[in-house]
């Protein structure tokens, strides 16, 4: 069965596998789309993305509709510093309120969430074996993709279910009124080579309906420093080979010829960050 054809409630958690669960919000009215993320395991949890200070009510309330309290949260995974990932970590101190929760990201963006974090210690996870394994054996492997955005920027495979969390990789905006949690990409997409318009939320002449490369390529020249770095992250996460890839911003590509051509699209952008700048070849060295 397609992972369309559940019947999807955005008002509850999404199981996207054996234990992942997306737990955002759907907002339609504007904002960045942004999607947490929860792995369940037996008696343990983990939140990877957490999400911002207002979302967190929402946030919460889905992980208790997965059966898990609080207390069971046994780490929270922050893949860059930014405030739509880290905004509610005071929150989730308070309500998980356990001497034994732990904080994993990286020793680059480390300095900047301690300013969220009150209590929680801050583990890098080069000094883990770039790893989290859970008390029932489930594995979680981090690859780090430096500049994509920030420095310290790292991206997190589960090898049981074969999802990559991309943070803001894949990441799109624009068209919120047509946001879907799964990007269901038409055939044309795939194949398209027409330049991707201007506006996001453009209606593309073939579909009839915004096209993804577009909310994607906008997104990626607005938050990414270069084309340098997009491409290597791009190496790496193809390097994986990951089933379904998760972001945290825009649609979950879940079926293999969707991530393979959005690797390819984004591979080739060019005018990303510093790069798009018409007189960025005058900056000096």
């Amino acid at each position: 069965m397609s992972i369309l054809d559940q019947n999807i409630d955005y008002d509850r958690p999404v199981k996207l596998a054996e234990g992942i669960f997306w737990v955002g919000f759907a907002d339609l009215e504007g904002r960045l789309q942004c999607n947490p993320y929860l792995v369940v395991d037996g008696d343990e949890a983990i939140l990877i993305d957490g999400g911002s200070r207002p979302d967190f009510s929402t946030v919460m309330r889905k992980v208790l509709q997965t059966g898990i309290s609080p207390k069971q949260i046994s780490h929270l995974i922050y893949q860059h510093y930014d405030p739509d990932l880290c905004g509610s970590i005071p929150n989730l101190e308070s309500l998980i309120d356990s001497t034994d929760l732990k904080i994993i990201s990286h020793a680059e963006n480390n300095p900047f969430i301690q300013h969220y974090s009150v209590q929680s210690p801050l583990l890098c996870i080069d000094r883990m074996e770039r790893k989290l394994t859970t008390r029932s054996g489930r594995t979680l492997r981090f690859f780090h993709t430096p500049y994509a955005h920030s420095a310290g920027s790292f991206i997190t495979y589960d090898e049981t279910s074969g999802i990559l969390f991309t943070s803001d990789l894949f990441g799109s905006s624009g068209a919120f009124s047509n946001w879907r949690l799964f990007a269901d990409f038409d055939h044309k997409c795939l194949a398209c080579e027409v330049a991707w318009p201007d506006r996001p939320d453009e209606p593309c002449e073939d579909t009839g309906t915004p096209c993804p490369w577009s909310g994607m390529h906008y997104f990626h020249r607005k938050v990414m420093p270069g084309n340098r770095q997009l491409r290597h992250a791009m190496n790496v996460i193809n390097s994986i080979g990951a089933t379904m890839v998760a972001p945290q911003h825009g649609s979950i590509l879940y079926r293999a010829e969707d991530i393979k051509a959005a690797i390819i699209r984004l591979q080739s952008m060019n005018d990303i960050g510093i790069d798009g700048i018409a007189d960025a070849a005058s900056v000096p060295e």
